[in-house]
């Protein structure tokens, strides 16, 4: 009895001397690795890693970027059912613990002895919580013992609710998905709270092993898991018999979702992307900003489409310049092919294809489409392939397919009819085969990616705000963005502003210059430069009206040297268009310098609104994760008098002095870095000039070189094609009082578009095409007339006053530069006392 007692007492002390031990090594742990914790609080003001998304101002997802696909929900928002799948999964005794479970540790070791493996984690949600938030994934055990001490502390400052939604919105859960919302919509493309009970227990069961367990990478292991939660979930009470019975039975139904961008606008989502991260840097695209822009969805659709749509049609007028590549087709089976097709990537909607048989007598093409299955395409989608040799010259004209192309040709098509499945009648005695009821077949139209670029802006007139952008056929081939980027020549569509200068400077529509031929010698203009019209005609003396809305050079190139190119210039500027890329020789007259698609759309704008200054900008809303506003765009105010009281600060005020901006570099408009108060635009240019060059400029499209916009059946239309030498640039630009949009058609690199493509056969298709869209049951808007303006009768052959008697025309004058009255012994002639001044226009 004595031996008992003495070896009791000696194993007590042995196990009084052990937990004494484990707790002094415990203890120094502790006081070793306490200082390096984190504190929990920061838990409470933790930004979860949520990517930025770009929208539309009507609510449509133009973009989303970053790595984590993530949309943090509140615990009250997710079903309970869907918290005891997770608490089955990972941690059933989470409300009773206190950070760390004994209980669930002893029951894994039992199920890793048993089994293997551990069915539920050793680890509490706590733990885990611990573990995503403020620790490494290192299998260390230090690691290990800083996770229990956070956990301990976890649980001592939040309650479990806090905790537990934490966990929900931190776990990854595969395929990109952070959190139960994102995994609800990557897999079943469902909000949290219309799950099916088997759906709550297969994303329960990703925690563990987010790959192994997969639905979509896994199916067979991912269902075990699942029924093993389900069971679980049974087995604790979470669920009735009869509810696991169905549930273990329900298929697998997760199939990869994620919200498609719902608007084509790649070139606008990155101009908004590096106006994020120039603001936020990195965290822009972790920290869960939404980004409204100031463009309209439908329109912005309506752009990309009418830029591709005329990019296309331009190519397809010059010819088609053969296969983009070769597959010998003759010993590969149809999966061989389709791997060989993989390495031809789509083009927006021009999908490659390889011909795999050609049929002359049927006229059509057999071809295998990439990802598509086979298809055929008609002879008829083929007549337009003449063999490209030049801008300008194109072969003849195929009269069957082989003309086109040859067995094993890569080609881009265009689907024109998918195949339709049709309903197999029910069963009698003529029921046909099921062979014959087929599936339908493919149907496509050869196609090719245009070598030729283009850009289109469209601006609210009043604000700035960019209501579309195109910056070029493809963002997926070229992330150069021609509409901020591309500096190139505006040709005629600059002469707008030459006249505008010149109804500023005591010009009037009816002011005469002669439409003849003019040589210069100037080495700045390559010696001896010999301009002429377009036509390659002259035509005598002309008005301003008509020399503009006819766009008549040699009209045009005498204006500026009667105005002076100094005076131009200063006008220029004090338009606010930049003049660093323009030359100072009489070339200006024609367009000759630089500005990029942009700014000449914002230049336009200005005349669109009645001369007050704007400032394109693209950000209209800045929101946070939690829908916190923290950036607006701020109201745009024009402003003709006192506008320095209208602007609410100093900064404000600041920028909006008489001083010209330096606007030479703008390559992105201007957004969401500008003080707070008002956008005061003030007056650039005097109202009744810009009256007058907004009806002259209607006459571009009644009479002159844009008559194709008559179309639109619209009286409130103005604008101005252009087309460089050489054909190398082509713009037309076109606005009412409420909306001005430019498009510009060339190459990259500046070559010739060939000698029958102008302003009005290239870009104005693409503006019209757009137009229909942005204008559609618009009312019209135009710019109220001003007070000091007269309407005159003149002859317009002289420019005067029409005498009794004539034939005549009216015309608009500003009050103090209306033609002087007819004297009782006028002889006719126009000149009126004016020989001096209207000689020196004329010769």
């Amino acid at each position: 009895m004595s031996n008992l007692l003495r070896t009791s007492r000696v194993l007590a002390w042995f196990i009084l001397t052990g937990l004494s031990v484990a707790v002094i090594v415990a203890s120094s742990f502790y006081l070793y690795l306490r200082p390096n914790l984190p504190d929990v609080d920061q838990l409470l003001d933790v930004k979860l890693q949520t990517p930025l998304r770009v929208y539309s101002k009507d609510n449509r997802l133009i973009a989303e970027f970053g790595e984590k696909r993530r949309a943090p929900v509140t615990i009250e928002q997710i079903p309970t059912i869907q918290l005891q799948a997770f608490m089955a999964a990972e941690d059933s005794r989470f409300y009773d613990h206190f950070g760390v479970d004994i209980k669930g540790l002893v029951r894994a070791a039992i199920e890793l002895i048993s089994t293997g493996e551990i069915q539920s984690g050793g680890s509490t949600i706590t733990m885990q919580v611990a573990k995503n938030y403020f620790l490494s994934r290192d299998r260390t055990f230090i690691r290990k013992f800083n996770e229990i001490l956070l956990a301990l502390q976890i649980e001592r400052e939040l309650n479990k609710e806090q905790i537990f939604e934490l966990y929900l919105n931190k776990i990854y859960l595969g395929n990109r998905a952070y959190g139960i919302a994102a995994a609800a919509q990557v897999y079943y493309d469902k909000p949290v709270n219309e799950l099916s009970l088997a759906q709550m227990a297969m994303l329960a069961g990703l925690p563990k092993a987010p790959s192994a367990y997969n639905p979509l990478a896994n199916p067979e292991r991912a269902l075990i898991r699942r029924d093993w939660i389900l069971g679980r979930m049974k087995d604790l009470g979470y669920i009735s018999e009869e509810a696991w019975a169905l549930a273990k039975d329900a298929p697998i139904t997760a199939s990869y979702n994620t919200r498609e961008t719902e608007v084509n606008a790649d070139y606008l989502a990155e101009m908004a992307r590096a106006e994020m991260v120039r603001r936020f840097g990195e965290e822009a695209y972790t920290d869960g900003y939404s980004v409204t822009l100031t463009v309209d969805s439908e329109k912005q659709q309506a752009a990309t489409e009418a830029l591709q749509a005329g990019l296309e049609d331009y190519d397809r007028r010059h010819g088609f310049r053969g296969a983009i590549g070769q597959i010998d087709v003759s010993d590969l089976s149809g999966d061989e092919i389709s791997r060989q097709l993989l390495n031809y990537p789509q083009v927006e909607s021009l999908v490659p294809a390889v011909v795999t048989r050609i049929d002359d007598e049927a006229g059509e093409v057999h071809a295998q489409l990439r990802r598509l299955g086979t298809g055929i395409i008609g002879f008829d989608t083929m007549t337009w392939a003449k063999r490209y040799r030049t801008e300008n010259l194109t072969g003849p004209e195929p009269k069957k397919p082989s003309d086109v192309v040859s067995v094993g040709d890569v080609i881009y098509t265009k689907i024109l009819e998918l195949p339709q499945v049709t309903e197999l009648p029910e069963a009698n005695d003529d029921q046909p085969d099921p062979e014959d009821a087929g599936a339908g077949t493919l149907k496509a139209a050869l196609a090719q990616a245009p070598k030729v670029e283009g850009a289109l802006i469209s601006l609210t007139a009043k604000t700035g705000a960019i209501e579309a952008l195109a910056g070029g056929y493809s963002f997926s081939q070229s992330k150069y963005n021609r509409a901020t980027q591309a500096q190139r020549q505006p040709g005629s569509t600059f002469k707008p502003f030459l006249y505008l200068a010149a109804l500023e400077n005591g010009r009037t529509p009816a002011t005469l210059y002669n439409d003849a031929p003019i040589v210069f010698d100037d080495s700045e203009l390559e010696d001896t430069w010999r301009p002429q019209n377009s036509s390659g005609q002259f035509y005598g003396p002309t008005t301003l009206r008509e020399g503009l809305y006819r766009s008549r050079n040699l009209v045009s190139i005498r204006l500026l040297r009667d105005l002076g190119i100094q005076t131009t210039l200063d006008y220029l500027r004090q338009l606010k268009v930049p003049t660093n890329n323009m030359p100072s020789n009489l070339s200006l007259s024609l367009g000759s310098g630089l500005l990029t698609p942009m700014e000449l759309a914002r230049a336009f704008a200005v005349i669109a609104n009645g001369g007050y200054d704007v400032q394109p900008y693209l950000i209209e809303r800045i929101e946070e994760s939690d829908g916190t506003v923290v950036y607006e765009a701020p109201e745009t105010i024009l402003c003709d008098s006192n506008c320095d009281q209208l602007a609410d600060n100093e900064n404000a005020s600041d920028i909006q002095t008489d001083e010209l901006p330096d606007t030479e570099g703008m390559a992105l408009p201007a957004s969401a870095d500008e003080p707070e108060g008002p956008r005061v635009m003030r007056r650039l240019a005097d109202e009744r000039s810009v009256y007058i060059l907004h009806s002259i400029m209607q006459d571009v499209i009644r009479r002159g070189t844009g008559r194709r916009a008559l179309v639109l059946e619209r009286s409130d239309l103005a604008g101005k094609t252009g087309t460089t030498n050489e054909q190398k640039d082509t713009w037309f630009a076109g606005f009412n009082h409420d909306m001005a949009t430019t498009v510009w058609v060339g190459f990259d690199q500046p070559a010739p578009l060939g000698r029958a493509e102008y302003g009005a056969s290239t870009a104005l298709p693409v503006w019209l095409d757009y137009m229909k869209v942005a204008l559609k049951d618009a009312p019209a808007a135009t710019m109220d007339r001003p007070n000091g303006l007269a309407s005159i009768r003149i002859n317009p052959q002289t420019g005067e006053r029409a005498r009794p008697g004539e034939d005549g025309v009216f015309e608009l004058f500003k009050e103090e530069d209306v033609p002087a009255p007819l004297s009782a012994d006028d002889n006719g002639s126009g000149l009126n006392g004016e020989s001096e001044g209207l000689s020196r226009q004329i010769f």
